[in-house]
């Protein structure tokens, strides 16, 4: 069992490092792809980022209080809720201004950033943070204080988002399709898809059989990812256009 020292004051270390490793990567995503921002502004309209953060903001606090509220506990906020309710109002934006590409390509890597340093914060934040693991006898099991060895998940979440960026980083270099093309549609399937299995490491109390609520939330998440990814194959085979547009790269 490894001991973590911890303070709830770490939680907002890790947001204030979160949302400074995603800028980062923002502007040096921005700096090597420059044209990726004009396109993405040439579609889109102040409302869009408008809906973006409202939706994020309202899906975090809700998937999060429903986890929580209903057990007695204090309302939360949740990453997987901020990205599907960021999701939601996006896409009811786009077809609100007759959008159908994705638009989301230049949000991956910045998202993908966020989530693997803001997870330590959530680690070092210990069990007032209420996204500890269930107690295992694995020798990585950690102490957050209560002399229990829990599962870190927010250190298996961490590792599994680095190893997406560290794919990311490979495929742009090496102009792999699927980052090209389908940059955010993997982002969201890997993040829901690494985060449904984590959740069966975690004790939260469970919604419908053996699913807790991010269960279905991050299941939405890969459906939704799978038809987008499909959609835009369609769309550059046998569609309206008769090259592959990026996903990075809107028209």
């Amino acid at each position: 069992m490894i001991p973590v020292p911890t303070s709830p004051w770490w939680h907002y270390a890790g947001d204030a490092a979160a949302w400074t490793g995603a800028m980062l990567a923002a502007r040096w995503q921005y700096r090597r792809h420059p044209a990726e921002a004009q396109r993405l502004a040439r579609v889109t309209a102040p409302s869009y980022f408008v809906a973006l953060a409202l939706g994020g903001l309202i899906g975090a606090w809700l998937a999060g209080s429903l986890n929580t509220v209903p057990a007695g506990l204090a309302p939360s906020h949740s990453i997987a809720g901020a990205l599907a309710g960021a999701i939601v109002a996006v896409e009811l934006w786009k077809w609100r201004h007759g959008i159908t590409r994705s638009t989301g390509g230049a949000f991956a890597l910045p998202l993908a950033t966020g989530i693997m340093i803001g997870r330590w914060g959530c680690l070092f934040a210990g069990l007032p943070d209420m996204t500890f693991g269930r107690p295992t006898s694995l020798p990585w099991g950690v102490d957050l204080g209560d002399g229990i060895a829990r599962h870190p998940v927010e250190i298996y979440e961490s590792l599994a988002m680095a190893g997406f960026v560290a794919a990311w980083l490979i495929g742009t270099a090496r102009h792999w399709r699927w980052v090209q093309q389908h940059g955010f549609h993997a982002f969201v399937i890997w993040y829901g898809a690494q985060r449904f299995v984590i959740e069966f490491a975690k004790p939260y109390a469970r919604v419908a059989g053996p699913f807790n609520l991010f269960h279905l939330i991050c299941g939405g998440l890969v459906i939704y990812g799978c038809i987008w990814w499909r959609r835009a194959d369609h769309r550059a085979q046998g569609g309206a256009l008769s090259v592959s547009q990026p996903d990075h790269q809107p028209v």
